[in-house]
């Protein structure tokens, strides 16, 4: 396993990490899941350039359209909470009395 293969493996272990336990605010989820894409993105990239094939080079942007939709749609997730309960503690936060 080369240096980079561990950099993002790790990466993507420590932010899936950060979410599974660090769940208190809406916001530092959100990060965590940023920078998720964020290593997925860069691992996606370097994929094709390492096995030398033309036909993978449009996942990376499809991932990062995905990855730019699903930003978009937490900080509106984030601003809305704000505004309806005053903070974003993932506490506050109940389905059941939506």
């Amino acid at each position: 396993m080369s240096l980079t293969h561990l950099s993002f493996y790790s990466a993507f272990t420590l932010s899936s990490l950060g979410l599974a336990f660090h769940r208190t605010h809406l916001i530092s989820a959100l990060l965590c899941l940023e920078s998720m894409m964020l290593s997925m993105y860069i691992a996606l990239s370097l994929w094709p350039i390492e096995n030398q094939t033309p036909s993978l080079t449009l996942t990376p942007m499809l991932m990062l359209t995905f990855s730019a939709c699903e930003a978009g749609t937490g900080l509106a997730m984030l601003v809305a909470s704000t505004r309806t309960h005053g903070s974003d503690h993932l506490h506050n936060l109940n389905l059941l009395q939506c």
